[in-house]
């Protein structure tokens, strides 16, 4: 059993959710009338939920990581792998270590954690061989990876995974802090990286070289990036893969952005993945705010483990970095709307686009009064409180905007990793009422148990990836993590 389940939950589970390896998938359908709100699902129990989701990552699970979807997503992404990790150390801690090394096994020697570490041949596309990273001097010898990386999740991840250690106690508890010691030193290798490399003038602002890097991959916030990016050749295949599974192509980005996407990636292999050179010969150079608040708060996190390692010096330093990146994420703030903006490097041009990425500084903090107007926007008629939504939760841009597009990706859904780490700042900021309703509209809206990747924001239909292993992390979290009341 890959992953143990107090009180019988993956067995549970099992008459509950259809197999995630079935082919008939629900990952591959698409609804009866687009737009349509879905039939109301039966109610089901906190446990029963938990089970569930137990059982989805149960079934996502190869042994050594735990893919990010059973078929659109069939390796291991490296913020996916934190979320997943927060979700595992619940039910079995030891697993969840098992997920983090994993993804440590793929480090590159610069420090950075790749966005992607592929497990086996599939048709992903595109996959290691599009990649080609073996090009790459830094590149790991004994994983396959991509070039670039992700959101620096992963200190939250090692901290819930001590914590849940600690609570348990006995060898769960041995097991975390030894495992936290050990790796302690990689984990601020890739924060190194990210304020070294990818902030070589020390602005606060992480600067990515993809969209793909932020997470977010097709947000309004990069259209102005992707403008500049002009593809002289065409390296889109005959047949996106992707779109087998997600039948509503709508859903997905467009073949235009794929062409882009696919682009950048041959920039960047042609000059062998090395930094400087992408930062001066890749089309896309963005600032990323959001990017830079997980920087920082990521920082921080790590900071709070090391003074409790006795790791003084390097607790220090972090501290420092995440004062850089927070001080960075405020100069961004409009005065205008109270949102945080990215910035296009290759332009200089400020990105005004008011999405969730706008909400950086209710992740990190630094300025009181900037948190207080951000929690009064993100409760306001333009988000959780937009009178067309079925459910008070963040839409990844918010319905006011013309960008808004409620069934594609970034540009409207609502996602249930972006609720939790949403909820997860709040309650860091003692904003436990606001973190309270957002938990549980949360659950309200999982508890179709679809574990889908995004949902439609007004109807709240399931969209992209059903069985999402993220998706089932969080809710495992939010529901066998105590809360307060």
């Amino acid at each position: 059993m890959h992953v143990a389940s107090p009180s019988g939950v993956a067995a549970a589970a099992a008459p509950v959710t259809p197999s995630v390896s079935e082919e008939t998938s629900a990952e591959e359908g698409s609804p009866a009338k687009p737009g349509a709100a879905p039939t109301a699902a039966p109610p089901v129990s906190p446990a029963g939920l938990a089970a569930c989701a137990a059982y989805i990552l149960r079934g996502n699970d190869t042994g050594e990581l735990i893919t990010a979807a059973p078929r659109l997503y069939p390796h291991l992404w490296s913020w996916d792998a934190a979320f997943v990790a927060i979700g595992l150390a619940t039910v079995s801690v030891p697993r969840a270590v098992t997920e983090l090394r994993t993804l440590l096994a793929a480090q590159w020697r610069t420090g950075m954690l790749p966005h992607i570490v592929f497990r086996s041949t599939s048709d992903y596309y595109p996959g290691p061989d599009v990649w080609d990273c073996a090009v790459a001097e830094a590149a790991p010898a004994v994983a396959r990876t991509s070039g670039i990386c992700q959101p620096p999740v992963h200190a939250i991840a090692v901290r819930k995974v001590l914590d849940a250690g600690r609570r348990r106690g006995g060898a769960d508890r041995a097991l975390a802090e030894q495992f936290t010691a050990e790796t302690f030193d990689r984990w601020l290798a890739w924060y190194r990286w990210i304020g070294r490399a990818r902030d070589p003038q020390q602005r606060g602002l992480v600067e990515i070289y993809h969209g793909w890097e932020s997470g977010m991959d097709n947000s309004p916030r990069w259209d102005a990036g992707y403008a500049n990016v002009v593809p002289a050749l065409d390296l889109l295949p005959p047949e996106r893969c992707d779109l087998r599974f997600v039948r509503d192509a709508t859903q997905r980005p467009s073949d235009a952005e794929y062409r882009k996407y696919l682009w950048l990636v041959h920039q960047m292999k042609l000059v062998r993945f090395d930094e400087k050179a992408m930062r001066d010969r890749v089309d896309f150079r963005m600032a990323d705010v959001f990017m830079s608040a997980v920087a920082a708060v990521g920082s921080e996190v790590l900071a709070e483990v090391g003074d409790e390692l006795g790791r003084a010096e390097a607790a220090a330093e972090l501290r420092s970095l995440a004062s850089r990146f927070r001080r960075g994420v405020l100069s961004t703030v409009s005065p205008v709307t109270g949102l945080a903006r990215d910035r296009d490097l290759r332009t200089g041009a400020w990105v005004e686009e008011p999405t969730i990425g706008g909400f950086a500084p209710l992740l990190c903090g630094g300025d009181d009064a900037v948190v207080r107007r951000q929690l009064r926007l993100l409760a306001g008629p333009q988000w959780c409180g937009h009178p067309r939504l079925r459910y008070a939760l963040p839409p990844s841009t918010s319905p006011d905007s013309t960008r808004f597009a409620p069934r594609t990706y970034w540009r409207g859904p609502q996602w249930p990793v972006m609720n939790w780490l949403v909820c997860w700042a709040l309650r860091r900021h003692g904003a436990h009422e606001l973190a309270g309703q957002i938990r549980e509209e949360a659950l309200r809206q999982l508890s179709d148990l679809e574990f889908a990747e995004y949902y439609e924001p007004f109807t709240g239909e399931p969209l992209g990836s059903r069985y999402q292993s993220w998706t089932a992390a969080i809710v495992l979290d939010w529901l066998l993590e105590p809360y307060p009341s």
